[in-house]
């Protein structure tokens, strides 16, 4: 299977030993009354295939330590079950992402469905949990319009891009403040044409729009997934001669936008492509190209929390590499609080189960504050951390000051 690294070969063992297993077609038509069915629904293959399969392996992670503790204790059953995966690769497309869904929630008896890596991918998901009443989680999803709609079933472990928006303008304002930048800089957004790139561009007008003087956008445009040239859109931001580049991508335009600014010659004071910036794909693709990004991230390995430095190392013990940016962590969170819910209800049933998720409160979370609930429309609301790539391949906390474990450095330094 594509994008499948060698260690799922263990885990294949791991859910053999339980007589649970996992297929290579992507699911397994075994039913039984002895382990909790969940379905996981996210992309290995096409364009989002990387933070799926980071976020898989988040999942089977948690998976994996739940079943070596002997499962989830389901005290309507009287024992604890292992859980059992019902895996299925989206490819990155939008209408097989909801039709796995559905098919996960209607024909395999799954308790709850993870996954949708996406805005878009998670957008055509969320129409099936209320349908089928199945709790749905979603791991890489976190534009407003996926949780506003008054659904009953629908859950995600990101906080809104909204905020990531808002965190963005809040960090650059703080270095105003330090005096390292200027008050009254030129900002220029470039924004991914999806509900997402909306939420994020929205986040920063609103917090410069409430701290008048910081800031003035003098460049906005929205730019469609998956392009590659994006040399006008670089051009039209060239021209608004802004002293700040904002973008709002996902991994593989992050990847071709910088490539094709840094062939442009252009240079900012900062530059952003909104939740992406540390991955190592970026880095091997373009190298010291890739210093000084900062980007506002759900989570980070550098966070001071024991359970985190926990997770590192199990992850990497899992995997054989470390977390690659935050996919993996809001992935593993969600299987952990979904577990929670289970063992609050006692019972499978998925109405019951989905009542408990309303309550669940994970006070060791991964993430930052080290506690994950969901709010009233089933979206957490956890602050972001702000990192920064360094020389060296290095990446630092910079924001907020008692989580840092590095200075900003700004402006961005010109070569």
């Amino acid at each position: 299977m594509e994008g499948t690294r060698p260690f799922l070969r263990n885990a294949f063992i791991w859910t053999a030993v339980v007589a649970l297993p996992i297929t290579f077609l992507g699911c397994t038509r075994k039913k039984t009354a002895d382990a909790v069915p969940v379905g996981v629904v996210l992309p290995i293959t096409g364009r989002e295939a990387k933070p799926g399969q980071y976020q898989r392996e988040g999942i089977e992670l948690a998976i994996k330590q739940i079943n070596q503790n002997g499962g989830i204790l389901v005290k309507d059953r009287g024992k604890k079950l292992p859980v059992r995966e019902i895996f299925y690769d989206d490819s990155s497309d939008q209408a097989k992402s909801a039709s796995l869904a559905e098919r996960a929630m209607s024909s395999d008896e799954v308790v709850a469905v993870l996954g949708a890596y996406s805005t878009a991918l998670g957008e055509a998901e969320s129409v099936m949990p209320d349908r089928y009443q199945v709790p749905w989680i979603t791991t890489g999803a976190a534009a407003t319009t996926i949780f506003n709609h008054g659904y009953q079933y629908v859950f995600g472990t990101l906080s809104p891009t909204t905020l990531l928006g808002s965190s963005t303008a809040e960090y650059l304002g703080s270095l105003v403040d330090q005096g390292k930048l200027n008050k009254g800089l030129k900002l220029a957004l470039a924004l991914e044409n999806t509900d997402h790139g909306v939420d994020y561009g929205n986040g920063i007008k609103q917090w410069s729009q409430q701290h008048p003087g910081y800031f003035n956008i003098v460049f906005s445009e929205n730019f469609d997934l998956g392009s590659p040239d994006f040399s006008g859109l670089l051009q039209k931001v060239k021209s608004s001669k802004a002293d700040i580049f904002l973008a709002d991508a996902h991994l593989q335009d992050y990847i071709t936008m910088h490539r094709q600014y840094l062939q442009s010659g252009m240079h900012h004071q900062m530059i952003s492509y909104g939740a992406r910036g540390p991955e190592s794909d970026a880095r091997k693709a373009m190298g010291d190209g890739v210093d000084y990004i900062f980007a506002g991230i759900w989570w980070s390995r550098n966070l001071p929390y024991p359970q985190v430095k926990k997770f590192n190392q199990d992850y990497k013990e899992f995997t054989g590499h470390d977390p690659d940016s935050w996919y993996p962590a809001t992935a593993y969170d969600a299987m952990r609080a979904l577990q929670a819910a289970i063992e609050s209800a006692g019972s499978l049933n998925r109405t019951k189960v989905r009542d408990a998720l309303r309550t669940v409160e994970l006070k060791d979370s991964l993430l930052p504050g080290q506690v994950l609930k969901f709010g009233p429309n089933g979206q957490i609301n956890t602050p972001f951390v702000i990192v920064q790539n360094k020389p060296g391949g290095k990446v630092d906390i910079v924001y907020p000051k008692d989580a840092a474990t590095g200075e900003s450095i700004a402006p961005i330094p010109k070569k």
